[in-house]
């Protein structure tokens, strides 16, 4: 029997399988060394004043591109127009940027880099994604308290924003401890609410839930939906990885707009998806649940990865949590559709075992596959790579309009997703394969992501807004993280600029942290 409560109420979810997750893929040579710089504090550095000419500009409104010219000054875009039409002195730095495109920088609205930037805080895979601003937080755990993480990001100065929203699992974990595996009392429901409230007020910038995880596993709509009413008195909007993305994931949209609906606040669906063989080909039924309440005057949107499989915690395969019951362990196995579709990451006991599938080490351990599951989870349990999803429905989430891009990865992730999610919409999606527009691929880093958070300065090109850029190369911006080498930095991404301080130049950081802490006020 596996018992998880030892493990604390988090274990087995595969953001916070850190250890072996974060060193679980090659980086190539000289990642150590490049990590190790990044200890060193930067002096902030003043924005610089830079017009940047003849540049494919992609404003991120979804609006058509144009070639045009672009000025940079005091942190603020100055000017922005057609070629010659943006005036500057003769002794500003100019860029000739033929055939670059300009775009706002990326948003990651769901970003596990949250402990990872204390010892990265150059994020070197997000800034070669094109990424200035990211949000943790999600999935139901967040940094606690609100107001400590972020005065630690400020004092960090990393080199990308940071935003954060309020764990429910977070704080479901610090009102109900061991106990939570069930519903929570009125008076317990009152407590977590206090504690979103002081999340809130403290700058999160909404609820977060992790339903198939421990603890929010075992909470009832009714405990998410007081809580999410908290989130909402402060403008906030509730952000939910659902409880079940295969079989049940019709009914789990249902009871993420339901809780949108009572508790009256926007809501985002996370890493949106059809997680196996079940619900393959649901896609449309899902924006269609979408389409039907954006069209009832709710606010529901949703993120996706640009990959057809995700990770997670190897508990998550079986459903029951019964662990240690063969006929249990075999229904979850079979629904994934067989270990050959499950990829062992992060498996301490046995590291040698690491990017196996499951029916791999079964052969090396003579065991069958449901053996070779019970084995792993009583050593400990490990993350996980879960290899079905069916592309078809990928491209569909891909090309809906309530959907934007997000990694659901970060620093060090083991899951490509971390060091490639923006690049591959981009190439593979939109140039390759043009499942999407160049101007709609934009659109989905940028002002989707910003219009989600209330973010006004950020997110579209236009004169007074930040100066946060990507300008990368349409030919060639690509992915280059697989699942057996996650953190290979994507290429493409020629320079990228946070509040007019320049992070990211030729392939390498600048080694300017401009980043701060974002906190939303209300």
């Amino acid at each position: 029997m596996v018992d998880r409560t030892k493990r604390g109420p988090f274990r087995g979810h595969g953001p916070y399988v850190l250890a072996a997750l974060i060193l679980g893929s090659s980086g190539g040579p000289g990642v150590a060394d490049r990590l190790a710089a990044q200890a060193a504090p930067e002096v902030p550095a003043a924005p610089d004043t830079v017009l940047f000419m003849n540049a494919t500009i992609i404003d991120g409104t979804g609006a058509s591109r144009f070639v045009g010219d672009l000025l940079i000054e005091a942190g603020r875009i100055a000017g922005l127009g057609p070629p010659g039409s943006v005036t500057a002195p003769a002794s500003v730095e100019r860029r000739d940027l033929t055939g670059l495109v300009v775009a706002p920088g990326f948003i990651d609205i769901h970003n596990h880099s949250t402990s990872r930037l204390f010892d990265s805080p150059l994020a070197i895979t997000q800034l070669a994604q094109g990424i200035t601003t990211i949000v943790v937080g999600a999935d139901g755990s967040s940094p606690w308290p609100i107001s400590d993480y972020l005065e630690r990001i400020d004092d960090l100065r990393p080199a990308v924003d940071v935003a954060t929203l309020v764990g429910h699992g977070t704080v479901r974990a610090a009102v109900l401890g061991e106990s939570f595996r069930r519903t929570a009392t009125d008076a317990e429901i009152a407590d977590m609410t206090v504690r979103v409230e002081r999340g809130m007020r403290e700058g999160a910038f909404g609820l977060s839930s992790g339903l198939e995880y421990d603890p929010g596993f075992y909470s009832s709509t009714g405990e998410l939906i007081a809580l999410a009413r908290a989130a909402a008195r402060h403008g906030g909007f509730y952000m939910s990885h659902m409880r079940d993305e295969e079989e049940g994931l019709l009914e789990a949209v249902d009871e993420a707009i339901r809780i949108g609906r009572e508790a009256e606040l926007p809501v985002q669906i996370s890493h949106i998806k059809a997680g196996n063989a079940s619900v393959w080909g649901k896609a449309p039924d899902v924006l269609e649940r979408i389409r039907r309440a954006n069209e009832e005057g709710l606010d529901v949107t949703a993120d996706q990865y640009p990959y057809a499989a995700w990770q997670s915690g190897l508990a998550i395969a079986v459903r029951s949590r019964m662990f240690s019951n063969p006929d249990s362990v075999a229904k979850g196995i079979g629904a994934a559709g067989g270990g050959s579709r499950l990829q062992i990451v992060g498996f301490d006991a046995e590291p040698g075992l690491n990017g196996l599938r499951l029916d791999e080490i079964a052969r090396i351990k003579d065991m069958t596959e449901v053996e070779a599951y019970m084995w792993i989870m009583e050593n400990g349990g490990s993350g996980l790579i879960g290899h079905t999803m069916n592309e078809s429905d990928v491209d569909t989430f891909m090309a809906s309009p309530w959907v934007m891009t997000a990694s659901d990865g970060g620093v060090r992730s083991a899951h490509p997703r971390g060091a490639g999610t923006f690049p591959r919409v981009l190439g593979h999606f939109a140039r390759d394969r043009g499942v999407l527009t160049l101007e709609r691929a934009v659109a989905r880093a940028t002002s989707m992501p910003a219009r989600r958070l209330g973010l006004t300065d950020r997110g579209v090109l236009r004169a007074g807004a930040r100066a946060d850029l990507t300008i990368f190369d349409p030919e060639r911006v690509i992915d280059r993280s697989t699942f057996d080498y996650g953190t290979r930095q994507a290429t493409g991404i020629e320079s990228v600029w946070l509040g007019g301080v320049e992070t990211w130049s030729a392939g390498e950081p600048t080694g300017a942290r401009p980043g701060r802490a974002l906190r939303r006020m209300r």
